[in-house]
């Protein structure tokens, strides 16, 4: 199985809603799944966590913004539209978004066509969702973020 290093971020609005996007597949092994999570994505061969983080912060919201040091790291199996299994190592940055609104005009064609909406989550909608979203635990990921807001 191949290891996949990432940076996720728990980007918060004013309001300490989480921002996350929701991944519809419609092609591939992988055809009806849908799921939310948080912004992010690989680490680049000789790039640094927090500086993948700052990267795909710009790339899918077009925010430019301090980041914490890692909150949370895990280790997660996923498959791929391809059926490829990975292991993604994900380290979680805290960032705080001065607005709701994001840019998506960074992104790449596999962002447009897969992630098809996006949502502030509060801890109220995290509890009453009946909707996938990843990480698991993203109300103690919000808690953690909230703890370090300037």
């Amino acid at each position: 199985m191949r290891e996949r290093p990432t940076a996720r971020i728990i980007l918060l609005d004013p309001d300490d809603r989480a921002l996350m996007f929701h991944f519809v597949h419609e092609r591939g092994i992988l055809a009806g799944q849908r799921h939310w999570a948080t912004p992010g994505g690989g680490i680049a061969a000789g790039e640094s966590p927090q500086a993948a983080a700052a990267r795909e912060l710009r790339e899918e919201t077009g925010f430019e913004l301090p980041l914490s040091d890692v909150i949370a790291t895990r280790a997660v199996d996923f498959r791929l539209e391809s059926g490829e299994l990975l292991r993604a190592h994900e380290s979680y940055f805290a960032a705080f978004a001065p607005h709701e609104r994001i840019d998506k005009t960074r992104w790449n064609a596999f962002e447009r066509r897969v992630m098809q909406d996006h949502r502030w989550w509060g801890l109220e909608d995290l509890a009453t969702t009946s909707e996938t979203y990843f990480p698991e635990n993203m109300a103690g990921m919000i808690a953690r973020a909230r703890a370090l807001r300037p």
